[in-house]
């Protein structure tokens, strides 16, 4: 057999545990990290559509 660290054992031991560890990984990351595409004619909309804002936001009176 070959070597295998503590850290791979334990994965190993964790994935044999819970089987579903990877899907539910996989779910969460695509919560957070996977996005839509960009439709780059709704963000321009968008981006004429927004109000401008001044560079000095709290001294406005100025």
């Amino acid at each position: 057999m070959l070597y295998q660290s503590d850290i791979t054992q334990f994965i190993n031991q964790l994935k044999q545990q819970k089987p579903a560890l990877e899907d539910e990984q996989r779910r969460g990351r695509s919560l957070l990290w996977d996005k839509q595409p960009i439709d780059l004619e709704e963000r321009s909309t968008q981006q004429q559509a927004g109000v401008k804002q001044t560079p000095y936001v709290y001294y406005q009176n100025f």
